[in-house]
């Protein structure tokens, strides 16, 4: 993970409020993926037919605007083909095929808390790789959304397997790639056309994957159920397509670069709170009292980060000005 920045830029607080605004669509848009996925699931679409198709509808819409946004800036894209491919590779490809290949060896729960260790992984990368020691803040965060998300998950009798703890650490991987690519500074390339490439490249690989026979497909044409409502199955893939993969990648992306990787990961954990939520009013899964607990937990969690990480921008620009001043 050589091709990835540290986080030490100091953002002025107008830019991490819209970080923080972005870093809530992006999670809340995650999110929504969970429902509309699980109500395709019941009619016969394969975890995998869906995955392909909604970053693929992805990649058709935000393609043609990461392309304008460019502004004939071909350089920047040649330049960063590498972090482009990386990107693609890990932060949309492995992160998807990993954690299905996860929860075919183990339950659902386990896996994304693995997964979604992604955060603390983020955080011992920046320290061990750059230098940047979090904290005491931060870490009484981390502590925070971590029992939080052990109550969100609801893991009481859930075992873990084997070869389903090592996929789904492979998703832990791509989910941290994620975060740290999403915060670089240096690239030059706007987060449209990062996200375009991404999710163009993960499209192909996760295509080839299934070609290959290594990712299931299978689809319906039966209507989808949600909310009480019939939906064709179409219009469930449109909003997963161009929300969930196209909005919540470019305002990802928009996030880190205001917030930082550290910051934008632990943001990101607002889409456990908001899954639990969103399968409340669209599938009718009442939370438990635990899981509302946990959920409160990890909002915690993420606010004490973001205060942390706000006070060390502030920290980091009055000394920027201090020196210039001298």
């Amino acid at each position: 993970m050589k091709a990835v920045a540290p986080d030490d830029v100091a953002t002025p607080w107008s830019g991490r409020r819209a970080g923080i605004a972005l870093a809530v669509i992006s999670a809340v848009s995650f999110s929504l993926s969970g429902p509309l996925a699980g109500s395709l699931f019941t009619t016969g679409w394969s975890p995998g037919a869906v995955v392909l198709v909604r970053v693929a509808i992805g990649a058709l819409v935000v393609l043609p605007l990461g392309i304008v946004a460019l502004r004939g800036r071909w350089h920047l894209v040649r330049r960063n083909l590498r972090l482009i491919a990386l990107y693609g590779a890990l932060g949309v490809a492995a992160t998807q095929f990993c954690y299905f290949a996860a929860v075919q060896h183990m339950q659902v729960g386990p896996a994304l808390l693995i997964e979604y260790s992604a955060p603390a992984a983020v955080v011992v990368w920046l320290w061990l790789r750059h230098g940047q020691r979090p904290t005491r803040a931060t870490i009484g965060g981390i502590a925070l959304a971590a029992v939080g998300l052990l109550l969100v998950l609801d893991l009481t009798g859930a075992s873990v397997n084997l070869a389903g703890a090592a996929w789904a650490l492979g998703a832990m991987v791509g989910a941290a790639a994620y975060f740290l690519i999403n915060a670089r500074l240096d690239t030059g390339l706007p987060p449209l056309t990062l996200a375009a490439g991404g999710l163009a490249v993960g499209t192909l690989l996760l295509g080839t994957l299934a070609a290959v026979g290594l990712l299931p497909v299978s689809a319906s044409a039966d209507p989808v159920t949600l909310a009480g409502a019939a939906m064709p199955w179409w219009a469930v893939l449109g909003v997963l397509g161009l929300v969930t993969a196209g909005v919540a990648y470019v305002t990802g992306v928009a996030a880190g670069r205001r917030l930082g990787a550290r910051a934008a990961a632990f943001a990101g954990l607002l889409e456990v709170v908001s899954a639990v939520l969103l399968a409340w009013l669209l599938l009718d899964e009442l939370p438990g009292p635990v899981q509302m607990v946990g959920g409160a937990l990890v909002l915690a969690g993420v606010v004490v980060v973001q205060q942390a990480e706000a006070a060390t921008a502030r920290r980091l620009t009055a000394e920027a000005a201090s020196h210039r001043a001298s």
